[in-house]
């Protein structure tokens, strides 16, 4: 972990000019400067040169919980680094932030601490027991002892949103594909964690654990369908634990490849005019955007509608960075917006490709007043399949 000096080169090298504040979603809610990121550089920046002037001035240059409340209130959407003109890797700066502050006696929210509590006791953040993380898979799905992938089902998909994790196995299996599960021996990937500055347990404990796990069966192809478990294992496992001895995919890029094998084949309309919204984690982070609209385009009926915030320029639902676990009225209120952009549009239904993303425009919609639902692509493409 950098400390606050050795941040410096990052704090520097902002010009405040503001584009990340036009784009941070908890910024456009609160609409406070010490809301944005460059209020919150520049706050950085003045306890980094604080000066006997600054005392005689009465001036704060020390961490209050204010300012730490401000830190920890990031959805970890990355629009800030992505419209940085400096190429401030703001995501990484955060959580680094999150981790000094904790150090230094300031935070997290309880709702954080008490996830990393949980994930140590229980490996996932829900509090439930280990032994039912498989309780969701179907009985007339067979699992094989040979797979060509592991599904690696995610917490939220093994204890809250079991649908979602129903419906890959299912699409996995009508395209014939050969899979299994890591079951109890499948850890939180540590998402929660990293994204709230509680880094400690991910790299001592959850990613050697999963690592290891698919390293001493010797399965070479890992596919998940959470975008927050993607992007983590992605890009911060390799960082902790090397480069893994397996492939790693999104689903909606095996789902891709699946249909250009003419392995998935849709027999069904879905005939709905359908928006797409970009999970941060998985398109921002891991650059993931074309194989979850892919998916789309192939089936029968569907209407892909085309939105100015998509993509790279993607809205944040406001569920991510341990965020909606802290501050879920504020969550929703994103959502809501979110939603809104969407049904302005003309959609009728919602896609996406992550459970968290799901669970909060759905939860915005329902607080906006609107009707109108969102889907994961995989429970769209069964319907068609």
């Amino acid at each position: 972990m950098r400390k606050i000096n050795e941040i410096e080169k990052d704090l520097y090298a902002c010009l405040q000019c503001g584009y990340c504040k036009d784009v941070c979603p908890v910024h456009s809610l609160i609409g406070w400067e010490s809301s944005s990121p460059r209020g919150k550089v520049f706050y950085l920046k003045q306890m980094a040169a604080k000066t006997p002037m600054d005392r005689l001035l009465r001036r704060e240059t020390k961490i209050t919980p204010r300012f730490a409340e401000r830190v920890f209130q990031c959805t970890s959407c990355a629009a800030c680094e992505h419209k940085c003109h400096v190429e401030i890797k703001f995501p990484q700066l955060w959580e680094e932030v999150k981790e000094w502050l904790i150090s230094e006696g300031y935070g997290p929210p309880e709702a954080q601490r008490k996830i990393k509590e949980r994930v140590v006791q229980k490996r996932n953040p829900y509090d439930e027991p280990k032994e039912k993380r498989a309780a969701w898979l179907p009985a007339d799905l067979k699992l094989s002892p040979n797979p060509d992938v592991i599904f690696f089902t995610g917490c939220t998909e093994a204890y809250r949103l079991q649908p979602l994790a129903v419906a890959t196995a299912k699409l996995l299996d009508k395209a014939g594909v050969k899979f299994n599960i890591l079951g109890e021996d499948e850890w939180c990937c540590g998402s929660p964690l990293l994204r709230t500055g509680q880094k400690g347990p991910v790299r001592d404990e959850l990613a050697p654990h999963n690592v290891q796990e698919m390293d001493k069966r010797g399965w070479k192809v890992m596919v998940t369908a959470c975008a927050g478990c993607y992007n983590t294992m992605k890009t911060d496992y390799p960082k902790l634990t090397g480069k893994p001895s397996y492939k790693l995919f999104h689903i909606s890029e095996y789902l891709e490849t699946l249909i250009k094998e003419g392995k998935l084949k849709f027999t069904k309309e879905f005939n709905k005019k359908v928006a797409y919204h970009d999970p941060c984690h998985l398109g921002r982070h891991a650059k993931v955007y074309d194989a979850p609209r892919n998916v789309l385009k192939a089936i029968p009926g569907l209407q892909l509608l085309q939105i100015k915030e998509e993509r790279d320029d993607s809205v944040c639902c406001g569920a991510g960075g341990g965020f909606k676990s802290a501050f879920n009225d504020m969550a929703e209120d994103i959502a809501a917006e979110r939603v809104k952009q969407f049904v302005k549009a003309g959609a009728e239904v919602i896609a996406t490709s992550c459970p968290f993303c799901q669970v909060n425009l759905n939860a915005g919609a329902k607080k906006a007043g609107l009707d109108i639902k969102t889907m994961d692509v995989v429970q769209i493409a069964l319907q068609a399949a």
